[in-house]
């Protein structure tokens, strides 16, 4: 089967900077859905008419990836305001923030902590991968019909280019 919207694509891969550091590895096949929030739309594309065994190299600017670096993100807030564990690389949501932050911080993004100050904390809501160019070499392990409830939805279930809140320890990517 080639790949075509509205279909679920298995996939592995690396990806890297364009210094070749890499940052993520999929070694397991991941489903995602074509066609729906699961990719970005220059990967989709890329992959239009493929099938499984298809190896693509993606060059991908910060446009086509994750956005240019907006400091319009960065917020500086009173540490008072988290809890005492709170270290650098942690994340929380925007609907969590807590009361007293920021009201200009966009509640809809994810935020992590860049820096920690005795009596301040930098809120950074830009994706870890903005203003990165990156490398992705992909395999197609497998391709399917999505069913209804997949579309629906307008997600496999994985998500992995979609800004969203990411449990502790969870890939940078998702």
């Amino acid at each position: 089967m080639e790949i075509t919207q509205q279909c679920v694509v298995a996939l592995t891969w690396t990806l890297k900077d364009t210094l070749g550091e890499e940052l993520d590895v999929l070694d397991e096949p991941v489903e995602f859905l074509v066609g729906g929030d699961d990719l970005l739309p220059r990967i989709e594309e890329a992959l239009q008419g493929h099938g499984p065994g298809a190896t693509l190299a993606l060059h991908l600017e910060p446009e086509d990836a994750f956005g240019d670096f907006n400091d319009q993100l960065l917020f500086l807030e009173p540490r008072a305001l988290f809890p005492a564990e709170v270290e650098e690389g942690m994340t929380f949501d925007g609907m969590a923030l807590p009361e007293g932050c920021n009201p200009d911080a966009p509640r809809t993004a994810l935020y992590t902590v860049a820096e920690i100050y005795p009596d301040h904390i930098v809120l950074d809501g830009n994706h870890p991968l903005a203003g990165i160019a990156l490398r992705l070499q992909l395999t197609v392990q497998a391709v399917r019909e999505a069913t209804e409830e997949e579309i629906g939805r307008g997600t496999a279930g994985t998500g992995f280019f979609r800004v969203q809140p990411q449990a502790p320890g969870s890939s940078l990517l998702h």
